[in-house]
């Protein structure tokens, strides 16, 4: 876990590290769980974070991340514009990025297509190849109206072997890293509490309608576009490049 300074405040933040995900956490549990509105500031990927990530992938990555937190922060709150007021402003920062090694998620895919090619098509489970792995890392906060930090979380996962889906792409694990990310920041604030050991939570309707390329519940997502969809996740199970199926944020006179 990296920190930055990006936070407006490191006090009182308590270690929460689920199976996966290493993190710190804080959260004003009764005024987050009393906010009724929440506006998204656009995630950095700052050009001084070291990654080899190339700057059109960054974009794609930190907009994933915009994407995730819009679609799970609807379940409970009204998503507001960048220009109107809300009880919460939310901000992320991605702090660090390690590469997908190309090669190896390549290997792998293709390492996964023997053992069912040879069994008939029955899903046979194949580990990934550990060498080449991606990783993610996050600072972000939600300030109240007086600009005062209501709850923080920095937050770190690398792609793991048994349950990270390999692509053929530098950003891959970072890219599907953004969207738990996002799915963790936004259980933070819309249950005010520890997104961590718990029992995992069934997504709502209106998030598996956003995740499958439909139209977002509140206007103020859609300027983060719209997700792959069908597309997205046959390009993910085939193992190609997110840039290939995702076109990223809304331009900005096309909400």
């Amino acid at each position: 876990m990296t920190r930055t300074g990006s936070l407006t405040s490191y006090d009182n933040m308590e270690s929460s590290n689920g199976a996966l995900t290493k993190s710190l956490i804080r959260v004003d549990h009764d005024y987050v769980l009393a906010a009724r509105s929440v506006r998204i500031i656009p995630t950095a990927f700052p050009e001084a974070v070291s990654s080899p990530i190339p700057a059109k992938e960054r974009v794609l990555v930190a907009n994933a991340v915009d994407r995730s937190l819009c679609a799970s922060l609807s379940d409970r709150f009204e998503v507001v514009g960048s220009g109107e007021p809300a009880d919460l402003t939310v901000h992320a920062v991605i702090t660090d990025a390690a590469a997908t090694n190309e090669v190896a998620a390549g290997a792998s895919k293709v390492i996964s297509i023997v053992p069912a090619a040879l069994s008939l098509g029955a899903p046979v489970p194949v580990p990934r190849l550990p060498i080449g792995l991606g990783s993610l890392s996050l600072e972000a906060e939600a300030l109240d109206r007086a600009g005062h930090q209501q709850a923080a979380m920095i937050w770190a996962r690398g792609a793991d072997s048994f349950t990270s889906s390999p692509r053929v792409s530098t950003s891959g694990d970072a890219y599907d890293l953004a969207t738990a990310f996002g799915g963790d920041f936004s259980r933070l604030l819309v249950t005010g509490s520890t997104p961590f050991g718990k029992m995992p939570a069934l997504p709502s309707l209106q998030k598996i309608g956003s995740s499958l390329g439909g139209k977002p519940k509140y206007a103020a997502c859609s300027a983060f576009g719209k997700a792959p969809g069908v597309a997205g996740m046959v390009a993910e199970h085939v193992g190609l490049p997110p840039e290939w199926t995702d076109d990223g944020a809304a331009p900005a006179d096309k909400p």
